[in-house]
C-alpha cells in the first residue's frame, strides 16, 4: 500500500511525462511541485515505485515513465471524473446544435470527439430498439431507374436504388401510398413481418414493381446500424510519430477492422459511466501499446450505443474521461429527446 507521499509522486510522474513527453527527474518534481523534501528522499520513494511496478526508467542515468499498472493507479485515483466548465459545456452544445438526424449526429459526435481529445475518436451507431417506420418515399429518377427513402421516427434516412422496369408514375405513386398505409407507425421488425405479407396482396399489375421495392425495403429495414462505426481524428496520430511502431501503427490497422473496434467498445458496461482501458488491459493484443476511454450514451432503453477515443497510454486522462463523458450525456439527452 502507497503513502500519500508517493500516491503524490506518482501523479506528479504521470502528469508531467503526460505534458513534457520526457522521462521525469527527481529534482524536476521536487522544485516544480514544492514537495517540501529532498531529491534524495524523491529518488528514493520513486526506487520503491519502480520496485513495486507503477514506473520504470526508460535509460541508465533517466527519469522514469509511467507503466500501465502506474497509469491504471493514477486513474483509479481520481475519484470521480472532473466536470467540464460551463465554457466547454457550451461548446459541445453549440456544435451539435441543428443536427439534423441520427447519421449528422454520429457525424458530428466523432468530429467533436476528435477535436476536444486530441485523439482518435469512435462512435458506434445507435440500437434503436423504439424506432418506428415514418415514413416510405420512391422517387422516380428515370422511367426504369427509381430510389426508395425510408425515413424513421428517430429522424434516420436510408435511401436504396430501385429498378423500376419503366413502370408508370402512377403504378409508382399507387405503390407508395399502399407501403405508406400498411407500414407506418411499425417498428422494423414489424415491418418486415408486414411487407411480406402485403406482397399477396397487391393487384397483379403491381406485383413485379412492388416485389423489387419491398426487396429493396426489407434490406433496409434490417440492416444493424449498431454493427456499424464511424471513425475521425486520425490525422492527430501524426503527434506521436516517434511511437508509430507501438502505437501508430497498431491503431492504423485497428482502423480498418470494424469487427475489433466493435470489440473494443463492447467492452465498456451499460451503465453510462466512463471504462478506462490500459494498455495490456486491452483484449486485443496489437493495441496493447494504448488506451481506449469510452463510455455509453443513450439514456433510455430505447437507444443505446457506444462511443470512445483510442490513443497512446500516455494521454491526459483527465480531461479525456471529462470530455467522453460530457459528449455522451449530451447525445443520450439527443436521442431521448429525438
Amino acid at each position: 500500500m502507497l503513502d500519500d507521499r508517493k500516491l503524490t509522486i506518482l501523479r506528479a510522474i504521470v502528469t508531467d511525462y503526460v505534458s513534457m513527453r520526457e522521462p521525469v527527474g527527481s529534482r524536476a518534481l521536487v522544485e516544480r511541485y514544492h514537495l517540501d523534501v529532498s531529491p534524495a528522499t524523491v529518488r528514493n520513494d520513486m526506487a520503491v515505485l519502480e520496485e513495486e511496478g507503477y514506473i520504470t526508467q526508460p535509460h541508465t542515468s533517466a527519469g522514469r515513465i509511467p507503466t500501465d499498472k502506474g497509469y491504471r493507479l493514477f486513474v483509479d485515483r481520481l475519484g470521480a471524473v472532473k466536470p467540464l466548465s460551463v465554457a466547454e459545456r457550451r461548446a459541445i452544445e453549440t456544435f451539435m446544435a441543428g443536427a439534423l438526424d441520427v447519421d449528422d449526429v454520429v457525424r458530428r459526435t466523432v468530429r467533436l470527439l476528435a477535436q476536444i481529445t486530441q485523439q482518435v475518436a469512435i462512435v458506434q451507431y445507435p440500437i434503436v430498439t423504439g424506432a418506428t417506420i415514418r415514413h416510405i418515399e420512391i422517387v422516380v429518377l428515370s422511367p426504369e431507374r427509381g430510389l426508395l427513402i425510408l425515413v424513421s421516427s428517430t429522424g434516420k434516412v436510408d435511401q436504396h436504388p430501385v429498378d423500376l422496369g419503366g413502370a408508370a408514375e402512377a403504378a409508382v405513386a399507387d405503390l407508395r401510398s399502399r407501403l405508406n398505409a400498411a407500414l407506418i407507425g411499425l417498428s422494423p421488425v414489424q415491418a418486415v413481418e408486414r411487407a411480406t405479407s402485403l406482397l399477396d396482396e397487391l393487384p397483379k399489375d403491381l406485383r413485379p414493381l412492388g416485389t423489387v421495392v419491398i426487396a429493396a425495403l426489407l434490406e433496409l429495414a434490417t440492416t444493424d446500424p449498431s454493427t456499424r462505426v464511424v471513425v475521425g481524428g486520425v490525422p492527430n496520430l501524426t503527434r506521436f510519430s516517434d511511437q508509430y511502431e507501438t502505437t501508430v501503427r497498431p491503431v492504423l490497422e485497428a482502423l480498418e477492422e470494424q469487427v475489433v473496434l466493435l470489440r473494443l467498445l463492447g467492452e465498456v458496461a451499460g451503465t453510462g459511466d466512463v471504462t478506462v482501458r490500459i494498455g495490456h488491459e486491452n483484449p486485443y493484443e496489437p493495441l496493447r501499446a494504448t488506451s481506449v476511454v469510452a463510455s455509453a450514451y443513450g439514456n433510455s432503453p430505447d437507444a443505446w450505443a457506444t462511443l470512445g477515443v483510442v490513443g497512446p497510454t500516455r494521454m491526459d486522462y483527465p480531461s479525456t474521461m471529462a470530455a467522453v463523458r460530457a459528449v455522451a450525456r449530451y447525445v443520450g439527452r439527443f436521442l431521448a429527446e429525438g
